[in-house]
């Protein structure tokens, strides 16, 4: 069980000395709290900063970003990968303006049930831009949980993530958003991922059950992933002068509506290749291997070899 006083109270006063410096910190403005957090969700803070601020300076508001073309929103997110949350924020974007005014409901349910927003997300916009008092539970809140709590519970499991979340419910203090954000940063910061913690740094120490034991690299647990699925491809890279040709990908799917380099299943030989561009009416001059590449993806992975034709 948690208490105000033991946990609580040193963790805020050491996010008061301690947190770090972010462009959308403290500015009490939802727009920017649910932006960064969707770009966080698979990016670091230090890659992030320089997006976010190119995004809202093109983007400042809510209508800004349901207007904008669909290809400069994607130019706009280009490098940070997983397109689909930005496809999301313009879904969202066009909801909030046709029912809320234009503004993000300060309504965790009403959040909740927006494109592209989670339970994490609408507890970290509902928190931090409105001051309402409920949890916001991402992987660096459950790593400091169950090393708090030298819990081995899968962290995978929605039955552990609800019962985190029910426990910093009942703490809850007036600060919701700073408590939040608290949790956030010991966790990127001090208790971290990968390595051993910085123990030493933080103030829940002497509380922490696994730094009682020493078994501070035995959390958290969680259930292995499946083996990612590997496409072998052949990646052409076709030059007519200054000209190189690109490819759509459809509509729906991974990549959804990416431009691409042509590409053929499987490997090809260089005879290969030739015969299936001429098939298309190209005429190939000079053909060139390329070096193999790789790109890993959550659920799959790519195996690459390359000409430049």
């Amino acid at each position: 069980m948690l208490k105000q006083d033991q946990f609580v109270t040193p963790l805020l006063a050491w996010y008061d000395k301690n947190k770090r410096e972010m462009v959308w910190r403290d500015r009490e403005n939802a727009y920017y709290t649910w932006i960064s957090e969707i770009m966080l969700q698979q990016t670091r803070i230090e890659a992030a900063k320089d997006y976010f601020v190119r995004f809202t300076e093109e983007l400042p508001d809510i209508r800004s970003l349901a207007n904008v073309p669909q290809e400069r929103l994607l130019k706009l997110w280009e490098g940070l990968g997983y397109y689909n949350r930005a496809k999301n924020l313009q879904k969202t974007a066009k909801i909030l303006v046709e029912q809320y005014g234009a503004e993000l409901p300060a309504d965790y349910e009403k959040l909740l049930a927006l494109p592209g927003i989670g339970p994490y997300t609408a507890g970290a916009i509902a928190s931090i831009a409105y001051g309402i008092k409920v949890p916001a539970v991402d992987g660096n809140v459950l790593r400091v949980m169950m090393r708090y709590q030298a819990s081995l519970e899968d962290i995978s499991k929605i039955s552990v993530r609800r019962r985190v979340e029910g426990e910093l419910t009942d703490v809850m203090p007036e600060r919701p958003g700073d408590f939040n954000q608290a949790m956030m940063e010991i966790g990127a910061c001090v208790c971290i991922p990968n390595g051993a913690p910085h123990c030493e740094k933080c103030p829940l120490q002497q509380i922490c059950l696994a730094y009682a034991d020493g078994t501070q690299l035995q959390y958290p647990n969680k259930a292995k992933a499946k083996e990612r699925t590997v496409e072998e491809k052949t990646i052409l890279i076709i030059r007519d002068a200054e000209l190189a040709a690109l490819h759509k990908r459809p509509a729906k799917g991974l990549l959804a509506g990416m431009y691409e380099f042509p590409s053929m299943k499987g490997y090809h030989t260089a005879e290969e290749v030739k015969e299936y561009l001429a098939e298309n009416g190209l005429q190939v001059l000079r053909i060139q291997p390329l070096e193999d590449a790789k790109h890993i993806f959550s659920h799959r992975e790519w195996h690459m070899k390359g000409y430049l034709i």
